[in-house]
């Protein structure tokens, strides 16, 4: 692995590290340039971690996506694919993000070109992301690619009334400091949620900036705050509090809509999510007789947007606040045939709600990056569905699992999946067929 080199670049390289099967080095020298090179469309590349294949021409990067998910089925599953389809490119480059999420910090990283030059910071604190490797630190962002506006103008605005009113930035060493970290999120109906996060409560401080923001942003249709006084950044412990507007916005995918809530989970790519769950439905091809069970279901989105086409179908999912946002959207969207359990996919795929429920037809599986538990794989072995849809965003984990349902299933088709252009991240259909089946 060679940091900031591109395939075909031809370059001397300083070796790092050495690790069991693979060199980690940085360029030391550049010979020849790769055509597949760009000039990176952000002002923040060569600091920021936030999508470090910008220099990288999008129609290359596809190709070793694509590559990447063919090589993990050859080479970890060691299963035949009978189908691999072209991988289907995102329909916006940049601006595709529905949520981002920016901390604040007083020890801001320097950039390379202020090294280079030697040039002294004018301000120690930043709003931004963080580089890669180092949690302490924030590039300082005015821009961000990666989400559509008015998100650089309400991050500006936050930070230059901070300066301007001398309130204090979070120090992630010493844990102290007002302005933790603020999350924006938004949809393709022009619904825009913020949510702030402070290290403490100054009640006075938070109402005045937060009055401020709204406004100097109208648009925010749902503004939100949390202090949270734990070391760590994650809210999905802290109670949030709406401060003005709606508790939620509302995303449409298909001819459903979704009620998205601060500590809901959504693809964040929304306008790629819809044409991934048509691939799902494509590969599933559902009938009224079927029964479904969606296996790590999270908010539901993937088995409301199929329920249409089936008998039944149950989601499983550990996150209570998921499976209530589920819920709340079945009732929502008058999805009456759609059934939603909480708890650990091993312990509650079992015997006993195939017996509540009936034997699946088909299982969908859309586990986190670290793939399905094996007992859950054993369960899908046990549970004989005729068909098996998994979706994943590790094509390493995916093609690991597979593996042992090979032993029933074969794989007829993969779809390539791009949700996140310019990062190294993929994410990849499967459609499993049993091997009894014609």
């Amino acid at each position: 692995f060679i940091e900031d080199a591109v395939p075909g670049d031809v370059l001397d390289v300083k070796i790092l590290r050495k690790k069991k099967g693979y060199y980690q080095g940085v360029p030391h020298h550049f010979v020849k340039y790769s055509p597949a090179r760009q000039e990176p469309a952000c002002s923040h590349f060569i600091d920021c971690g936030g999508c470090k294949w910008q220099h990288f021409r999008y129609e290359n990067q596809l190709f070793e996506k694509e590559k990447i998910v063919r090589e993990a089925f050859a080479r970890i599953g060691k299963v035949d694919v009978e189908q691999v389809d072209k991988i289907l490119p995102a329909p916006a480059e940049y601006h595709y993000r529905n949520k981002m999420e920016f901390s604040f910090s007083n020890q801001r990283w320097k950039t390379k070109l202020e090294i280079l030059n030697d040039k002294p910071i004018s301000e120690e604190v930043a709003l931004g992301l963080h580089p890669p490797g180092f949690f302490n630190k924030v590039v300082d962002l005015q821009q961000c690619l990666l989400m559509s506006q008015p998100a650089d103008d309400i991050r500006n605005f936050i930070r230059d009334y901070a300066l301007r009113k001398n309130l204090s930035f979070y120090d992630p060493v010493r844990h102290t400091g007002f302005l933790r970290n603020m999350i924006l999120r938004n949809s393709t109906l022009g619904e825009w949620m913020l949510v702030m996060s402070f290290g403490y409560e100054d009640e006075v401080e938070r109402k005045d900036l937060l009055n401020a923001v709204t406004e100097q942003f109208p648009s925010i249709t749902s503004l939100n705050y949390a202090i949270n006084e734990k070391k760590n950044d994650t809210l999905f412990d802290q109670h949030i509090i709406c401060y003005k507007g709606a508790e939620s916005i509302r995303e449409k995918l298909g001819d459903l809509v979704f009620r998205i809530r601060p500590k809901s989970f959504f693809q964040t790519n929304s306008l790629q999510a819809h044409r991934l769950y048509q691939v799902v439905r494509k590969f599933a091809d559902l009938n009224q007789e079927d029964i479904v069970y969606d296996l790590y279901t999270g908010t539901g989105s993937i088995a409301l947007f199929v329920a249409s086409d089936c008998k039944e179908i149950i989601g499983v999912e550990e996150i209570y606040d998921a499976i209530s946002d589920a819920k709340e959207n079945a009732k929502n969207n008058g999805i009456h045939n759609a059934h939603f359990y909480v708890g650990d996919v091993k312990n509650v795929f079992t015997e006993d709600l195939l017996n509540r429920h009936g034997r699946p037809d088909v299982v969908i599986t859309d586990p986190p990056r670290g793939g399905m538990n094996e007992k859950v794989v054993v369960s899908i072995l046990n549970a004989k569905p005729r068909k098996v849809v998994y979706i994943s965003c590790n094509p390493a984990t995916q093609a690991r699992d597979i593996a042992i349902l090979a032993a029933q299933y074969r794989v007829l088709q993969i779809q390539p999946v791009d949700m996140f252009p310019h990062t190294s991240h993929i994410e990849n259909v499967a459609l499993l067929m049993r091997r009894d089946e014609k």
